[in-house]
């Protein structure tokens, strides 16, 4: 228990993920010539959400909701960058991606106040409504305008 409360408080740049992640390199797409045909300079990190041991089980559950569109079946989350032709910065590149994901996914979200509509508005809304009315019951055919 005190190690869950302890994970809400420390910021997650303070907590150390990198033992948890996998790197996968390939050779990356793109502009760069003779250079990217030979070395695998594309970065792929993999991190499995549900082995992890730096967080808890609400932020777990918090981030397969918020991240469900990045985590595959098999609960990893993969992101990779190809940027630069260095394989090194695309490393600290994708590291810096994925603390900003988990941050946003983490974030606390503000609770929406319902607000009134104010009068004004509301009469604004009806003064339309009849003057569109108005309009179509003018285009209506009347006997009684022939005579």
């Amino acid at each position: 228990m005190e190690t869950i409360s302890h994970f809400c408080i420390m910021q997650l740049k303070d907590r150390n993920f990198e033992p948890e992640f996998k790197f996968k390199t390939s050779r990356s797409s793109g502009a760069g010539g003779q250079h990217v045909n030979t070395t695998e300079t594309k970065v792929e990190l993999i991190w499995i959400v549900n082995e992890s041991a730096l967080v808890s089980e609400a932020e777990k559950a918090k981030l397969l909701k918020k991240l469900a569109g990045s985590i595959n079946d098999k609960g990893e989350l993969r992101i990779n960058s190809s940027e630069s032709r260095s394989q090194a910065s695309n490393k600290e590149r994708v590291i810096s991606k994925f603390y900003s994901l988990l941050e946003k996914a983490l974030k606390k979200e503000k609770k929406r106040i319902p607000t009134k509509v104010p009068k004004a508005v509301k009469e604004n809304i009806l003064k339309k409504k009849k003057l569109h009315s108005f309009k179509k019951e003018e285009r209506r055919f009347n006997p009684k305008n022939l005579l």
